[in-house]
């Protein structure tokens, strides 16, 4: 596997977020792509971004946390949007691993990320942000259903 370090810069971003099981249907991803389109924004000047918040391990699948986001451009005025959530993430280097399969295997990729790759680099994990889960693609328009992401983990010097 190829991991390349990547930093990237702080970034804002509008927001859905969704309670419930990671492999239940992600009907927030719908609302938020049918809101970012309605204002201009979508690919390649922005890109959508998921961020899954809980550790499916550690928590009930019912509680696990997901934001659906879009990245907004400078000056994006975010008045009368108030069906939206808006925050920074915060920039930094990121582990970035890229990964085409099927959705429901991106839990491998973490598995990889924090199980083999981190321990045998000269990087530790920054748990004070966000893993960030770009995603370059439709499943639904793929050949194969296969998912076209970019897994970066927030890592930082040991």
């Amino acid at each position: 596997m190829n991991i390349l370090i990547k930093n990237l810069p702080e970034t804002e971003i509008a927001y859905i977020r969704r309670t419930g099981s990671y492999f239940e249907p992600q009907e927030h991803w719908g609302k938020l792509i049918h809101w970012a389109t309605g204002n201009g924004l979508y690919p390649p000047q922005q890109s959508f971004i998921g961020i899954s918040l809980d550790n499916p391990e550690q928590v009930e699948s019912q509680d696990c946390r997901h934001d659906a986001c879009v990245t907004l451009p400078d000056g994006f005025n975010k008045e009368n949007h108030a069906d939206m959530q808006f925050r920074k993430l915060e920039g930094g280097q990121y582990a970035l691993y890229s990964f085409y399969e099927k959705p429901e295997k991106l839990h491998t990729a973490y598995q990889y990320m924090f199980s083999e790759w981190l321990p045998n680099s000269s990087y530790e994990a920054d748990y004070h942000r966000y893993n960030l889960e770009f995603n370059l693609n439709n499943p639904s328009e793929d050949p194969e259903g296969k998912c076209k992401v970019d897994l970066l983990i927030p890592v930082k010097k040991r």
